[in-house]
């Protein structure tokens, strides 16, 4: 993967789902809400690394969980372009610690699904109670998320990824 791949061109929007800073926080509550009325109650929030970080961490927030780790998996190596299965990276979860617990895992969005898969039933492996949550799910994911913000079928501008790497200022 270039080390300079990001996820989405943000100079022309036209077309595209675009989710704002402001709007990720009303995301979260609403998700969180939704958690909450269903009656889950999760001990641990797994954040699938990277797209899930920043929403896992606002979630672990407004339901008042404080146990959160991250699964990284990589599938997207750049716009458009993806590994022919997700792959798990090392740092591995502490898998003694999550056996059997109810854990909600978070993902940015739910595009084939694949990894939501991959994640979930890894956790299930381990004897835990598993849900998840997106901010966003495509029509052409395998698997549908317990909780979802949106549903959309247009490519997705997120707000943490819209813009390359910040690379060093020249001297001048």
């Amino acid at each position: 993967m270039s080390p300079m791949a990001y996820h989405s061109d943000a100079s022309d929007l036209e077309g595209k789902e675009v989710l704002t800073w402001n709007l990720l926080g009303e995301a979260t509550r609403e998700l969180a809400q939704n958690v909450v009325d269903s009656g889950f109650r999760p001990e641990v929030v797994i954040a699938v690394a990277r797209g899930g970080l920043v929403a896992a961490g606002a979630l672990t927030y407004a339901l008042g969980v404080k146990l959160v780790d991250a699964i990284n998996v990589e599938f997207y190596t750049d716009v458009a372009e993806t590994l022919p299965d997700p792959v798990l990276l090392s740092p591995m979860l502490d898998t003694d610690a999550i056996a059997n617990q109810s854990i909600l895992v978070v993902d940015d969005v739910a595009d084939s699904g694949r990894t939501l898969h991959l994640v979930i039933k890894l956790l299930r492996g381990f004897g835990a109670e598993v849900r998840s949550a997106v901010l966003y799910e495509k029509p052409t994911t395998v698997v549908h998320a317990d909780y979802v913000w949106r549903s959309t079928d247009r490519w997705i501008v997120f707000p943490w990824s819209a813009e390359p790497p910040v690379t060093a200022r020249e001297e001048g």
